[in-house]
């Protein structure tokens, strides 16, 4: 296995990741990205958002999330930067995917410990991410890593309806 950054022609393999995690969250309708826009997003002049993959040579399914070199890709840590008015700059990890086939092998806690090198190596003073209550194993690992799932914070959303609501019938 091998941990690399991520590179636009990885993209098509970590929307596939992004599907596969929307699937096993059972939301397998939400994702409205491209592999175009993540290319846009991730390597333009202004990045949005950084990703390590995991590489190995061949597993069960050997056309699934080839990249151009042979390698399969089968996991994913999508992260960016965030500023909090109490710590400054954090490290925020967007997802962190392994490929169901892979799960339990290492793959989780080898893109997991290069999003914690990488915090360190840019002196963030908190790294934050999302777990769903539900996801118990997940918890557990995080927990056992020394990570705190705070129970009394929840999150709050706007997704695109209830911003165009808002701009259209509450700003007038």
């Amino acid at each position: 296995m091998n941990i690399r950054r991520g590179n636009p022609e990885d993209m098509n393999a970590v929307l596939g990741l992004i599907q596969e995690l929307a699937d096993f969250e059972k939301e397998p309708d939400a994702v409205l990205i491209t592999a175009e826009d993540l290319i846009r997003d991730g390597f333009g002049s202004t990045p949005l958002f950084y990703v390590f993959v995991a590489e190995v040579d061949s597993v069960q399914n050997p056309d699934n999330y080839r990249n151009e070199q042979g390698k399969q890709i089968v996991g994913i840590a999508l992260y960016y930067y965030r500023y909090s008015t109490w710590k400054g700059k954090i490290l925020h990890l967007e997802d962190l995917v392994v490929k169901q086939e892979m799960r339990g092998s290492g793959v989780g806690y080898a893109l997991y410990s290069e999003i914690i090198k990488q915090a360190k190596k840019d002196q963030v003073r908190r790294i934050d991410w999302h777990v769903l209550d539900w996801n118990t194993p997940a918890i557990e690992f995080y927990e056992k890593t020394g990570a705190k799932y705070l129970k009394d914070w929840s999150v709050v959303q706007m997704d695109e309806a209830g911003i165009n609501e808002f701009i259209e019938n509450k700003l007038k």
